[in-house]
């Protein structure tokens, strides 16, 4: 037996989807160098850019010569320091729950919670354009796996009729791919009609929406009832890493005693929490990064529709501009870094095939004179742009 590796490897140049790492060399801002150059980045999620504040960096150092290096252990054995357990009680008060948890990433707290709540007999129903750590999570579970349409939650409720056991009812708070918002009052309401229970994965909403940065549950004036599981990450508005799940005493129980990735991981260390505590700080105190990001993503709009650009329906710093081709995404792409300006092109499988895009992302640290740059890149880069019918040729 032997592994044609290369075979797949040809298959995925040859469909323009292969996949390379660029080499940052420098902090996350909005300007870094990247494989040796100095760019203008639209491509971070550090969305209230507070990856590289100062006060956090502060904190982190202090953090990690009153902590040390490393957390040593997982949580349940002597993994779990004071600085964790600190940044629980915040992230509780934050998002008003009596109790959050912990977890290392984003997708081991999407997988902990989905597997440890549902089982063989169970049901768990997930919106087609969930992050991909939520539909593995699904299938991992071993409940009875079914997506319903996009944001829609007709098609929801007819799964919900076919459901059996415990029903979980999952999806995103900010699609990530599309920058669109989950229509979470409809959804919670038809998971409410039939008893099921709803998780909502928030990585993208905590910090640019709500009125004080509590992301989409704040945003509809949604509670605990509404969506008994909330999920956020800490590697995007946050700044630093790491995940948390956020609800009832019982679920957060639960968890630490079912969540399998949660029982089996070292801790992160005790100085990202430190950082943390700090960035949580910064979220709430200081509203003017949300609303300069409004701004932002307002003037961006009105400048991409001047240059004949096809944007998805985003409120949200994530703003696509959508392409359709693979070959052509790489070729704007391309062009655009040619002019200094870094904008990831997004291909299948992490979007459906036809929808290749580029996905601009803001930052607070952005200026409105680095957008303008950006607008003014983008229409001279659109105007060299083949037209779609000579890339498909």
């Amino acid at each position: 037996m032997s592994f044609d590796f290369a075979s797949r490897l040809a298959a995925r140049h040859a469909e323009n989807l292969y996949r390379q790492r660029p080499l940052l060399e420098s902090p996350q801002g909005p300007e870094v160098e990247v494989d040796g150059r100095p760019m203008l980045a639209f491509c971070s999620n550090d969305y209230l850019g507070l990856a590289n504040h100062p006060e956090v960096i502060a904190a982190m150092r202090q953090g990690a010569e009153r902590w040390g290096a490393g957390g040593g252990a997982s949580h349940l054995v002597i993994g779990h320091s004071g600085p964790h357990h600190d940044l629980e009680l915040a992230l509780a008060e934050f998002t008003g729950r009596p109790r959050a948890l912990l977890f290392s990433t984003g997708y081991m707290a999407n997988l902990g919670a989905v597997t440890a709540l549902l089982g063989k007999g169970d049901t768990v129903l997930e919106d087609r354009l969930n992050h991909a750590s939520l539909l593995d999570a699904g299938l991992l579970s071993g409940a009875r796996f079914s997506r319903y349409l996009h944001n829609d939650a007709v098609s929801l409720a007819s799964r919900l009729e076919k459901a059996e056991g415990n029903t979980l009812v999952v999806t995103d708070g900010v699609f990530s791919m599309d920058g669109d918002l989950a229509e979470l009052p409809a959804i919670c309401a038809a998971a409410k009609a039939k008893g099921a229970w709803v998780m909502v994965d928030d990585a993208h909403g905590f910090g640019p929406l709500g009125a004080h940065g509590g992301g989409i549950v704040e945003h509809f004036g949604l509670g605990l009832d509404d969506v008994p599981v909330l999920v956020g990450t800490l590697g995007k508005a946050f700044g630093t890493a790491g995940a948390f799940v956020a609800g009832s005493e019982e679920l957060i129980e639960t968890l630490i005693q079912f969540a399998r990735p949660y029982i089996y991981t070292t801790s992160q260390p005790p100085a990202v929490a430190c950082a943390t505590l700090k960035s949580l700080e910064l979220l709430q105190r200081e509203s003017w990064r949300r609303e300069h990001l409004v701004k932002l993503i307002q003037r961006f709009r009105e400048g991409a529709a001047e240059i004949g650009l096809t944007l998805m329906d985003s409120p949200t710093p994530i703003q696509p501009i959508l392409i359709g081709d693979s070959a052509r995404a790489m070729q704007l792409s391309a062009l655009l870094k040619a002019r200094g300006i870094l904008v990831g092109a997004i291909r299948p499988p992490t979007v459906p095939a036809g929808s290749a895009r580029l996905r601009v992302t803001f930052s607070a640290a952005h200026s409105e004179e680095q957008l303008e740059s950006l607008l003014t890149a983008l229409a001279e880069c659109w105007a060299e742009l083949p037209p779609e019918d000579a890339a498909d040729a």
